[in-house]
C-alpha cells in the first residue's frame, strides 16, 4: 500500500505543480498540503483524474494552532472506491482568511463547512447557507478554538418561575477542590497501593 501511495503522491504533484506545496506518506496515509487559492480546482482534479477518482468526501475538519501566523489547518478526507485509496488534503489559513467552499464539487460539504464555521469561526466563501449548526443562534465564541474557556461564557437552564429557557453568565457554584496529587484515589475509604505516599509525606 505504501508504494502505491508514493506513486499516487508523485503523480498528483506532477499533474498539479501549481497548487501542491508538499506531500508525504506517513502511517500508510497520504497527506498533501495545497495552497488555499487553488483549493477548489485541486479538489475537482482529485475527483475527475483517472488515477485518483476521489469521488467520496468523507470529512472536513480543522485544527487550531493559536501561536502560528497561519492559525488553522483546514483538513479534507477523501475516499476513492475505484482505486481503494484514501487521501488527506490540508491547507493552512490565517484567522481572517476565507476558505472557498467546495460545495459545487462535493454537495455533501455543506454541513461539514457549517460545522467548522460553528466550532472554529472559519468562513467559507460561496457557501449558500453559512449558519451555526451545533450551537444556538445567540452563542458567543467558537468552542473548538484552543483559547475558548472550558466553562464557556454562558449557562443555559430552564427557569421554573419564568417557564422558559434562560441564558446567564457562567457562575461556578462549587469551590474548586484542592488536590494533593499524592493518590489517584483521594477520599477513598479503603487502602489502595499508592496511598502510603500521602501517609509518609504527612509524617
Amino acid at each position: 500500500m505504501s508504494n502505491a501511495l508514493q506513486e499516487l503522491g508523485a503523480h498528483i504533484e506532477l499533474k498539479r505543480k501549481d497548487c501542491v506545496l508538499s506531500w508525504e506518506v506517513a502511517h500508510n496515509e497520504l497527506t498533501i498540503t495545497v495552497s488555499l487559492s487553488n483549493l477548489v480546482g485541486f479538489v475537482e482534479f482529485l475527483k475527475t483524474d483517472g488515477a485518483c477518482q476521489f469521488n467520496s468526501l468523507v470529512d472536513i475538519t480543522a485544527v487550531d494552532y493559536p501561536s502560528r501566523a497561519k492559525r488553522f489547518d483546514v483538513v479534507y478526507h477523501f475516499l476513492s472506491m475505484y482505486q481503494n485509496h484514501r487521501i488527506r488534503i490540508r491547507t493552512q489559513i490565517r484567522e481572517k482568511d476565507m476558505v472557498p467552499s467546495i460545495i459545487d464539487v462535493h454537495p455533501s460539504a455543506n454541513w461539514f463547512e457549517r460545522e467548522i464555521f460553528d466550532m472554529f469561526g472559519i468562513l467559507f466563501s460561496g457557501h449558500p447557507d453559512l449558519r451555526r449548526l451545533l450551537t444556538d443562534y445567540g452563542f458567543r465564541g467558537y468552542p473548538l478554538r484552543k483559547d475558548f474557556p472550558t466553562t464557556g461564557y454562558t449557562e443555559v437552564r430552564y427557569d421554573e418561575v419564568q417557564k422558559r429557557v434562560v441564558y446567564e453568565p457562567v457562575s461556578l457554584v462549587q469551590e474548586y477542590r484542592q488536590f494533593d496529587f499524592m493518590s489517584p484515589w483521594e477520599g477513598a475509604q479503603y487502602v489502595i497501593p499508592g496511598d502510603e505516599k500521602a501517609e509518609e509525606s504527612a509524617k
